[in-house]
């Protein structure tokens, strides 16, 4: 699990690629189609995709000559989780002050 969260935390690092994961939540494309939205080559866009595959956020499947790059909504569980925890935390934190106040001013 641990490596799952790092590879998705890697995937999402960069900013290109966070622009092509919410690309790809409005609808699958193909790398042709991704690379006109970008000012850089089809073989950068390429490598984009395979860290946002290797991150188990996109899916590709392959439709006779092209592949379709899809928005794996499961790929974001291990970076959900993780920040889940944390929110926990603070809430936690945030309550034990809460009482810390509400006991002082009695």
């Amino acid at each position: 699990m641990r490596e799952q969260t790092q590879n998705a935390f890697r995937a999402l690092a960069d900013p290109t690629r966070r622009d092509i994961v919410q690309l790809l939540a409005s609808q699958d494309m193909t790398i042709a189609q991704l690379t006109e939205q970008f000012d850089m080559t089809r073989a950068a866009v390429k490598k984009h995709l395979t860290v946002l595959s290797d991150g188990g956020l996109i899916t590709v499947e392959a439709r006779g000559r092209e592949r379709l790059n899809r928005l794996e909504p499961n790929g974001m569980g291990p970076v959900l989780d993780w920040f889940s925890y944390f929110d926990q935390f603070w809430d936690d934190r945030l309550n034990n002050l809460k009482e810390a106040i509400e006991r002082k001013s009695k």
